[in-house]
């Protein structure tokens, strides 16, 4: 409940680790958060600090983050925000985690194109036809179709109320 949450906007700065665990899959990656700001001297924008967060991710989002980031590439990501300090050979060290609760590509530099995961198949799950959204040629969205049309869209097996 009173746990730290955060939205980070950077990009992505070590190729992502994917290991296979006992408790399921886990990925991690580097991220570089960096402030700008405008320089009014110089008249144009400047980088400021960096700060590096170490990404966690866990279960599915984790093979979909080793399948879809790249180094360099613009990401948010949202997640628990986890510092750490230990120490190793006799120095201190603060460390600032992220784990991940959705992470995705920043669309204010590019395009990114969403493709579903593959999902296991239960041999229970009943299948089902997935109903179409798009408009048949010729039709207008403007027009409303009549109980004749919507009868013949539907897949066989389907019963449509009038």
């Amino acid at each position: 409940m009173n746990e730290t949450m955060i939205c980070a906007v950077g990009r992505v700065a070590t190729q992502p680790v994917y290991r296979e665990m006992a408790s399921g899959p886990s990925a991690r990656f580097r991220m570089a958060v960096t402030a700008r700001y405008w320089d009014r001297e110089k008249n144009m924008w400047t980088d400021g600090h960096t700060n590096f967060f170490t990404v966690w991710a866990n279960r599915q989002l984790a093979t979909n983050t080793a399948a879809s980031l790249t180094v360099g590439e613009p990401v948010i990501v949202q997640g628990r925000l986890k510092v750490r300090t230990d120490v190793r050979e006799g120095q201190s060290w603060t460390s600032a985690d992220i784990d991940a609760v959705a992470i995705g590509h920043d669309l204010a530099w590019g395009t990114s194109a969403f493709r579903r995961a593959g999902k296991l198949e239960t041999a229970s799950a009943p299948t089902q036809a997935e109903p179409n959204w798009e408009t048949p040629p010729g039709d207008s969205p403007d027009r409303i179709p009549d109980s004749a049309d919507t009868a013949a869209q539907q897949p066989p097996g389907v019963a449509v109320l009038t």
